[in-house]
């Protein structure tokens, strides 16, 4: 089989992984699929694969029509066959897709390694129902409608990923402001930074603390960002290659150049060289947990 030689962009990765889990779902080979689309077997996989160099609408339709879609599904997929022609991607639209297939969340799981850094809040990841129930309190002169017990659901469904230790490893920096900064009231928080240090305790789960005096850092000038990095692929050539992730006031930037992700690679490390070691984070979380029961 030949490999294209185009990267793929990620709006096609993700269009590309969408329509092969519809596919599965509905019981379908690769070569049935397209057989009754009439198109070849090599044509669908270039498309599930994410390294087509067009995706056409009539393709796309005929493929939900097989795999019997649902309207939102078909929404969301021919909203990605246009955003995947664009060069960079910047989602502001919180309304294009629909919830349950937010496109940060199929990367999340997706992804086998996770690195946050955080600035001012703890990533989803982390978070303990109380306290996003208090962010949500931080929105409302926003006028943001939200769906409480589905946002929770919505979080618990994310945070099972942490329970894969074996295929899934998450390594969070945050500045020492997050664990200062109180989000709900005191309860809230120090319930919080107890469930942190039962995080940090697992093997795969790193928390690594900025504290105020650490020297500079490329973090101070990058703010706030998420690395995702993908499983090895038994052939190197459909190895999905990192993505950054930066969320906004109001929309959310991806980007998955190399010369993006090197930057961002750099940062990391910039990040973790002045942060504490994972002891001396938990001892701090451990204190200020304290401070906030006084």
């Amino acid at each position: 089989m030949t490999i294209e030689s185009t990267p793929p962009t990620l709006p096609r990765r993700v269009l590309g992984r969408r329509l092969r889990e519809l596919r599965e779902v509905a019981g379908l080979t690769r070569a049935k699929a397209a057989r009754s689309c009439e198109m070849g077997a090599q044509t669908l996989w270039r498309l599930e694969s994410g390294r087509n160099s067009e995706t056409k609408k009539i393709i796309v339709n005929a493929l939900c029509d097989t795999y019997q879609a649902s309207d939102d599904d078909r929404r969301e997929l021919l909203w990605l066959v246009d955003e995947s022609r664009k060069d960079g991607w910047w989602q502001s639209n919180p309304d294009a897709i629909t919830p349950k297939a937010e496109i940060f969340l199929g990367l999340e799981r997706a992804a086998c390694e996770v690195f946050s850094w955080q600035t001012m809040t703890l990533p989803g990841l982390l978070q303990t129902p109380a306290y996003r129930r208090a962010m949500w309190e931080v929105s409302e002169p926003l006028g943001t409608s939200i769906d409480p017990e589905g946002e929770i659901i919505l979080l618990r469904q994310r945070q099972e990923r942490l329970c894969d230790r074996a295929g899934f490893a998450l390594e969070v920096a945050l500045s020492e402001s997050v664990v200062r900064h109180r989000i709900g009231g005191c309860k809230t928080m120090a319930d919080q930074l107890d469930h942190l240090v039962a995080l940090g305790a697992q093997p795969h789960i790193s928390l690594r603390i900025v504290p105020f005096d650490a020297p500079n850092h490329l973090g101070m000038v990058s703010k706030h960002f998420v690395y995702l990095e993908f499983p090895q692929n038994l052939n190197p050539a459909l190895t999905e290659p990192p993505v950054v992730y930066v969320e906004g006031f109001t929309g959310s930037l991806y980007l998955d150049k190399p010369t993006e992700i090197d930057q961002y690679q750099a940062t990391r490390a910039s990040i973790l060289q002045v942060a504490l070691d994972e002891d001396d984070t938990l001892r701090l979380i451990e204190a200020t947990a304290r401070e906030y029961r006084a």
